[in-house]
């Protein structure tokens, strides 16, 4: 499978960016994302597709509409890059990445806007871009996210969510955010 480059990556969120300024907040967002993931690493994974998983994760926000559930995003992206005519492996980082991963009894019980089924990160190339996107986020103003302030945040969808996260804080380790929130000029939560 051709990995994609940064730069092709570029290009596809400048098409589908519906204003600079949505650009520049995914694109910035991705960037940091790929910059932990890479920062904690894994042993054993093609760093190369945890990269272009990073820079397309959130590419579905582009198609977000005003009233549009944030949890869509994830679809949304998965169908823009089949549009693209990019592979599965690919599209999966796009719908496999939601919070700690989203099960077809979530979708029924939350009754989540998503077609039934699970969107559940299954490599752990898929594992590593879902963990380091917990670190931050898109709020206005964008903010890095401590993993102690993520399991709190995750705790309302239930235990086992919690459970899900510290398994993935044990297997990988915690990033140091400092540095980058310096770099970046975001607060750390």
């Amino acid at each position: 499978m051709r990995i994609p480059g940064d730069a092709e990556i570029r290009a596809l969120h400048e098409r589908h960016a519906p204003t600079r300024e949505a650009f520049e907040r995914v694109w910035t967002h991705s960037e940091i994302v790929c910059r932990i993931a890479e920062q904690i690493g894994g042993d054993g994974l093609d760093m190369a597709l945890v990269r272009a998983g990073c820079l397309l994760h959130d590419i579905g926000v582009y198609r977000l509409e005003p009233d549009d559930h944030y949890v869509r995003h994830g679809l949304l992206g998965y169908e823009l890059l089949a549009g693209a005519g990019l592979p599965e492996t690919l599209r999966r980082f796009c719908a496999h990445h939601t919070g700690v991963g989203i099960t077809r009894d979530d979708v029924s019980r939350q009754r989540l806007p998503l077609p039934a089924g699970d969107y559940l990160a299954e490599t752990g190339e898929e594992e590593l871009v879902m963990y380091a996107d917990k670190f931050h986020s898109k709020s206005t103003p964008p903010r890095f996210v401590s993993a102690a302030t993520f399991a709190v945040n995750v705790s309302r969808f239930g235990a086992d969510k919690v459970e899900r996260f510290t398994s993935l804080v044990d297997r990988f380790g915690e990033p140091d955010l400092d540095a980058l929130a310096a770099e970046y000029g975001h607060a750390v939560t």
